[in-house]
């Protein structure tokens, strides 16, 4: 009896295993067929999809395979960090305090830095990607995110008072491109150019704190200091600008990696509608400067106490590359006391013109640029503008990049003899060389230090020096 019950237990213990494991392989399956559908979703969704669920900062190899991650090469980072901090601190000082120099904004006299380590945490490469977009050159894409922990401390002249600004919570969100170009002699690399995409758009947040003060001792201060920024990475690294540096001592011909002068832009600046008023007594004293490069701006005159003001200003400007560059736009009022007040901002994408077309647009002024940043979404008024777009010849492009030395040169004549304060002011009036017929290339002929100097190329020139500066004035 005992045999025959232990038997028929056995077999519905036996079952009982067998169901419940056809079940569970069951289960397993459909959980496997529903990621396979999840992943299968996910693999179609778009760049722009995949912000939407994850913001801005997703490694590029999520969304896109030819990215791959690379944490063998983020190992080897963490334990050279030390060294490459040490290295970089210095050629940081040697580079980047000149252009901080000439790239500082009207209201500061001096912008140096007091302190300048880049501390313990390496940055992070997220993911890699290698192309072969043209014959004899190798392009890579760095997705590179650095939130480290920096002790960075600008001592802040301005024309009110004096402070050191401490930069905090610093994270950088960029693509790096790096070309190699090929030959056949060791190290078989003649030259490599950097740059930063455009797509996805850089990022570069961090938080400014006065040491020993208060920011609203020198009112703007933390706008200064962002439109410093910007326009040092719009002006020099952000494509089609870029950094071409020689290696190997070899003498080859890196003509072709240098960024060169594509066409000019005819800008005529007509008038403006219903700007905001800045004034207490009277009204604005408006005047518009505009630029593709910071670099090379210009800008209007001044019509006094207007807010419907008409200028009708033709201007020439030049581009280095019609499908990536834009066209800025600032409204400002002019002030004789105190720092000029910007009523008002807009930019304008040169890819939408068609070469030899006359295009008249009305383009309406915000605040800011930066949409996270506008407080303020009253209506800031409507600029009338008329755009010309001309490609170069050959001999056009050559003879731009003569012009483009004169203009350097006058504008460093301009500097010295106290006309402007910095070379990144806009020129204007009789002394503009751009409003009378003399196109402006921006080839990056700025102030870059030493370290720069010896690396080799940037933006189709040799860098032989650096530029100083004085006050700067509106």
């Amino acid at each position: 009896m005992g045999l025959i019950s232990g038997f028929i237990m056995g077999v519905l213990v036996g079952i009982a295993l067998i169901y419940g494991f056809s079940l569970w392989m069951a289960r397993r399956s459909m959980k496997r067929v529903s990621k396979a559908v999840d992943i299968k979703i996910l693999g179609s969704l778009s760049r722009d999809d995949l912000k939407k669920l994850c913001g801005d900062n997703f490694p590029e190899w999520i969304s896109f395979p030819q990215y791959e991650p690379v944490k063998w090469l983020n190992k080897q980072l963490s334990k050279l960090w030390p060294f490459i901090a040490d290295a970089a601190t210095m050629v940081i000082r040697e580079s980047v305090e000149p252009l901080l120099d000439d790239y500082r904004p009207p209201g500061i006299a001096s912008l140096k830095f007091s302190k300048l380590s880049l501390g313990n945490v390496p940055p992070k490469i997220e993911g890699i990607r290698i192309q072969n977009l043209k014959e004899g050159q190798i392009t890579m894409d760095i997705d590179f995110k650095w939130g480290g922990d920096p002790n960075i401390v600008l001592g802040v002249d301005a024309r009110v008072a004096s402070l050191p600004i401490q930069l905090k919570d610093l994270q950088v969100f960029v693509v790096i491109r790096v070309i190699f170009q090929l030959c056949e002699e060791i190290p078989c690399i003649s030259a490599v150019v950097v740059a930063l995409l455009a797509d996805p758009k850089p990022r570069i947040d961090y938080t400014l704190k006065a040491v020993g003060g208060s920011l609203t001792a020198v009112p703007g201060l933390s706008d200064m200091i962002d439109d410093t920024v910007t326009s040092i990475i719009l002006d020099m690294l952000l494509w089609p600008h870029r950094v071409v540096v020689p290696l190997g001592g070899l003498n080859v011909d890196i003509s072709e990696l240098e960024l060169k002068p594509q066409g000019r832009l005819t800008v005529t600046v007509v008038r403006a509608k219903s700007l905001k008023n800045m004034e207490l007594i009277g009204k604005s004293d408006p005047y518009v400067i505009l630029f593709i490069r910071p670099m090379f701006k210009v800008k209007t005159k001044v019509i006094d106490d207007d807010l419907n003001p008409e200028w009708n200003e033709t201007f020439h400007l030049v581009t280095e590359d019609k499908e990536t560059q834009s066209l800025y736009l600032e409204v400002y009022d002019e002030d004789k006391l105190k720092q000029d007040k910007k009523l008002g901002v807009v930019k304008f994408g040169l890819k939408e013109l068609q070469p030899e077309t006359t295009t008249e647009l009305n383009l309406n002024l915000l605040s800011s640029l930066d949409t996270t940043k506008v407080k303020d979404k009253k209506d800031r008024g409507i600029l009338t503008i008329k755009v010309l777009y001309h490609p170069f010849t050959k001999e056009e492009q050559n003879e731009a990049l003569e012009q483009e030395k004169k203009a350097i040169e006058e504008r460093q004549k301009l500097k010295e003899q106290g006309k402007i304060g910095s070379t990144m002011d806009a020129i204007g009036g009789a002394a503009s060389l751009v409003g009378s017929g003399v196109g402006l290339v921006g080839s990056g002929l700025g102030a870059v230090g030493s370290s720069i100097s010896r690396a080799g190329k940037r933006v189709g020139r040799t860098v032989t020096g650096q530029f100083g500066g004085s006050k700067r004035h509106g």
